[in-house]
């Protein structure tokens, strides 16, 4: 199995997007579904063209399997939208990208890791736990959709590295 992990350039980006709502789609049932599945792909490219957000893309075999958006902000790496294809799940894709955002993270500088995860998504939670992550926080915000959504974020302190 031969996984790669690249930034996202913009002829990926409707891959991107695709793999995001493939991965979101499960939310859609919920009490607040989830705003990803109202994003659009214009809004997608402008983002990743005007350089305001990055996505990573994750391939195995050459297919595309997962991606995640993230922003540097300070001394914070901040991702969101973590997405796994349905069929591709169980296969630390997930897992590989963060550990790869972490090392970007730590090359640029970066303090902390830092991401924002629903309440009602206690198996998401435990990921991160897993690989290190606490909560910082609990928060109700209003997400895009106009909707209050219990949330926390979600930290983890990288070592630093001296210059």
């Amino acid at each position: 199995m031969q996984m790669e992990m690249k930034i996202a350039e913009e002829m990926d980006v409707p891959v991107v997007y695709k793999l995001m709502l493939e991965a979101f789609e499960e939310y859609r049932t919920l009490d607040v579904p989830s705003s990803a599945l109202n994003e659009s792909l214009d809004a997608l490219q402008i983002a990743i063209k005007n350089n305001s957000e990055k996505a990573l893309l994750c391939s195995i075999n050459g297919v595309p399997l997962g991606t995640c958006r993230f922003i540097l902000k300070e001394d914070t790496l901040y991702f969101s939208r973590v997405s796994v294809t349905p069929l591709a799940r169980g296969k630390g894709i997930a897992k590989a990208m963060l550990l790869w955002l972490e090392k970007y993270a730590y090359d640029n500088f970066q303090r902390t890791m830092e991401c924002r995860v629903r309440l009602s998504l206690p198996k998401n939670i435990e990921l991160y736990e897993s690989m290190g992550y606490f909560i910082s926080k609990e928060e109700v915000v209003t997400n895009p959709n106009g909707y209050l959504v219990k949330t926390v974020v979600m930290q983890k302190s990288l070592k630093t590295r001296r210059i």
